[in-house]
């Protein structure tokens, strides 16, 4: 299994848990997309290209992972529908992203809408 497609499992996993839940389908979603990394420049460097290509990034924070080391992270956020085409369209860009930087993609989250 590709990262594409296992991005796209953990998508649609998410969605269909967020529904199932009784999130509203038609509503506008906060979606925060998590990306890490040691270096800070490469982290700046890919936080640059996520607001270039339209989202909003968030101050790199510093992050203690569970081996007891530190990661800066930071959030790319874009607001649209939970729709799975249209986010699985942002992670393609994103990983191109963290890849051109070598820093990680982490993934992305929601939050429960009523």
């Amino acid at each position: 299994m590709t990262a594409l497609q296992e991005w796209q499992q953990e998508t649609q996993d998410i969605i269909s848990s967020l529904l199932n839940d009784g999130s509203n389908p038609d509503v506008e979603y906060t979606i925060e997309h998590h990306f890490s990394g040691a270096n800070f420049d490469r982290l700046e460097k890919a936080a640059i290209d996520c607001f270039k290509a339209g989202l909003e990034v968030s101050d790199a924070e510093e992050l203690e992972v569970e081996n007891g080391h530190t990661v800066l992270c930071f959030d790319a956020i874009k607001e649209g529908p939970l729709n799975e085409t249209a986010i699985m369209a942002q992670i393609e860009s994103l990983l191109k992203i963290a890849e051109k930087h070598q820093v990680e993609y982490d993934g992305w989250g929601t939050y429960f809408e009523e």
